[in-house]
C-alpha cells in the first residue's frame, strides 16, 4: 500500500469514526431528552393519581414559591418541592391566594397551580358547549349532540319529563313558575336556556346538571337585567299591565328572532308594545311565532302559512303567544327592557337584513313596494 493510500485510508477512518461519535452523541442527547422528559413529566403529575384523600393546606399571606412547594411537599401533596417551584416561575405563575384549600395527591401541579392562582379549586376542561343566540330548543338539543356525549332525542325527553321540570320549578321559583306548564307550551324551558359558551370538567356530563347551569345563568343574567327595576309595566288598552318573567321572556325572544341590530331591537319592542296596547289589541303579526308553530326552519314564510291553526300563530291570535320561541341574547333582553319611544306600528325587513319601520298602514305598504316588491 502506497503512503498515498494509507493517508486516505486514514481519513476514511477518521471520517467513520467521526461519524459514529456525533451518531452515539445525537442518540445520547435524544435518549437523554426523552430521560429528562419522563423525569419532569413524572415529577410534575400526581404523587398519587388514585388517591381519594384530601388535606386541608393554608397559604399564608405572603408566601414565596419556594416556602409554598417546601410545603405541599412535607404536606404530602407532591412529590418535589423545588420542581413546584421552577414550573410556577416557568408558567410566569406569581399571583397567589391566601387562605385554606382541600388539596390531594391526585392533583398534578398544573391543578394545583391553577387553584392557588384563582382561590379555588381548578378543574380541567373536558368539553366545552357553545349555544347561539336565537337557538330553539330543538336546536340546542342539536347543539349538545354535536358537542357533548348526550344525544338530541335524550336531551328533548328530558324537556318533556314533568317531574323534572316540576323540581326545578321549586329550585328556581324566581324565574320558573306554573306559567311553563301551560299546555299550549310546546317545550317548558323554551327560551329559558342561556345562550352562551359552557365549559365542563366532567367526562361524561348528566343533561340535567348542565340544564341547572343554563338555568343559573339565565338568573343572573335575564333575570337579573328584569329584575333591575321594581316592575315592568306596558300600558295595554289604557291600562298598565306588569310583566311577569314568563311574559317578558317571551317579547324578548320574538324581538330576538326578528332583530338585524341593536338599535332595531328596541325599536321592534316598541312596535310589539304599540300593537299590544291597541284597543282592541292588534296582533303582532310576526313571522318567527309562524314558523316556530310550523315547528320548520324555512326561510320564507308563505301566506298559506299566516293561516296555521296553533296558539303560537300571532297572525290570527293577539297578545303574546303562549311562550317564549327561542332563547334571547342579553341585547334583546336589555332593549325589551328599554324599548324605544316610538309611534311605529309597523316594520319589515329587505333583502340585506335591513329593518324600514312605518306610524302609518300606507307608509308600511310603501316600504314593501320600494324594498321588497321592486328589489
Amino acid at each position: 500500500m502506497s503512503r498515498h493510500d494509507d493517508i486516505k485510508f486514514s481519513k476514511n477512518v477518521s471520517s467513520y469514526l467521526s461519524l459514529f461519535v456525533i451518531g452515539v452523541l445525537v442518540i445520547a442527547l435524544i435518549v437523554g431528552a426523552f430521560l429528562f422528559y419522563l423525569y419532569i413529566k413524572s415529577g410534575t403529575g400526581p404523587l398519587d393519581p388514585n388517591s381519594t384523600e384530601t388535606k386541608e393546606v393554608v397559604i399564608e399571606q405572603g408566601s414565596s414559591s419556594s416556602m409554598i412547594g417546601e410545603q405541599l411537599e412535607e404536606e404530602g401533596i407532591i412529590r418535589n418541592g423545588t420542581m413546584f417551584e421552577y414550573f410556577l416561575k416557568l408558567n410566569s405563575i406569581t399571583d397567589y391566594h391566601a387562605g385554606e384549600y382541600q388539596l390531594s395527591p391526585s392533583m398534578d401541579f398544573e391543578k394545583i397551580a391553577k387553584t392557588l392562582e384563582t382561590g379555588r379549586v381548578y378543574e380541567e376542561v373536558l368539553h366545552r358547549l357553545t349555544i347561539p343566540e336565537g337557538y330553539s330548543l330543538e336546536q340546542i338539543a342539536d347543539q349538545i349532540e354535536e358537542q357533548l356525549p348526550i344525544t338530541s332525542d335524550n336531551f328533548l325527553e328530558l324537556m318533556k319529563d314533568e317531574e323534572f321540570i316540576k323540581s326545578l320549578i321549586e329550585e328556581y321559583p324566581e324565574i320558573l313558575t306554573d306559567e311553563i306548564l301551560n299546555e299550549d307550551i310546546k317545550y317548558p324551558l323554551e327560551g329559558y336556556l342561556y345562550p352562551a359558551t359552557y365549559d365542563l370538567t366532567e367526562e361524561e356530563p348528566s343533561a340535567e346538571n348542565l340544564v341547572r347551569k343554563m338555568l343559573d345563568a339565565t338568573r343572573s343574567n335575564s333575570y337579573g337585567v328584569y329584575n333591575s327595576v321594581d316592575s315592568y309595566s306596558i300600558n295595554v288598552a289604557d291600562e298598565n299591565k306588569d310583566l311577569t318573567f314568563h311574559e317578558f321572556l317571551t317579547l324578548s325572544s320574538l324581538v330576538e328572532k326578528e332583530a338585524t341590530s341593536l338599535a332595531d331591537r328596541s325599536k321592534i319592542t316598541s312596535v310589539f308594545l304599540n300593537r299590544m296596547a291597541e284597543t282592541p289589541s292588534m296582533p303582532l303579526q310576526t313571522d318567527p311565532t309562524v314558523l316556530y308553530a310550523l315547528g320548520e326552519h324555512q326561510e320564507r314564510t308563505l301566506f298559506e302559512d299566516l293561516e296555521v291553526e296553533d296558539p303560537y300563530n300571532t297572525y290570527i291570535h293577539t297578545g303574546l303567544p303562549p311562550g317564549p320561541i327561542a332563547s334571547p341574547g342579553l341585547e334583546s333582553v336589555q332593549s325589551t327592557m328599554n324599548p324605544s319611544n316610538t309611534n311605529y306600528f309597523y316594520f319589515l325587513a329587505d333583502s340585506e337584513g335591513n329593518n324600514h319601520f312605518a306610524e302609518t298602514y300606507e307608509e308600511h305598504i310603501e316600504n314593501r313596494e320600494k324594498y321588497i316588491d321592486n328589489q
